[in-house]
């Protein structure tokens, strides 16, 4: 199956457990890699016939910006859902991360893979 991705899509939010967390709002990064048959579209050349990545940005920044998850599993867990449901996509690869989240360490996330 072919694969349309989604590269490091910066989005800020309200995330995190701690009090402070959930006053601010915080820079998350979004990775998607989404299985979708390509051949139609690669015929065609047409659009309508290909996974329209900016219409799925557009949905998951929406998303992520009014989730106020605590978790980043949670989110992208959330993410994986509305990907699935609104797009006609056979599995998706989900990562977020949190830039700067833990002294020392460029980035700390989690990985998640959806039917």
């Amino acid at each position: 199956m072919d694969k349309v991705f989604i590269k490091d899509l910066e989005v800020e939010a309200v995330i995190g457990v701690y009090d402070w967390e959930r006053e601010v709002r915080q820079l998350i990064s979004i990775n998607l890699e989404m299985n979708f048959n390509t051949k139609k579209a690669g015929r065609s050349d047409r659009i309508d016939d290909a996974l329209n990545y900016k219409n799925i940005s557009k949905c998951i920044i929406e998303l992520t910006e009014s989730s106020k998850s605590k978790l980043i599993e949670s989110l992208a867990q959330k993410i994986a859902k509305t990907v699935l449901s609104e797009f006609p996509v056979s599995s998706v690869i989900v990562t977020v991360e949190k830039p700067g989240a833990l002294r020392g360490s460029k980035s700390v996330g989690v990985t998640i893979k959806r039917p």
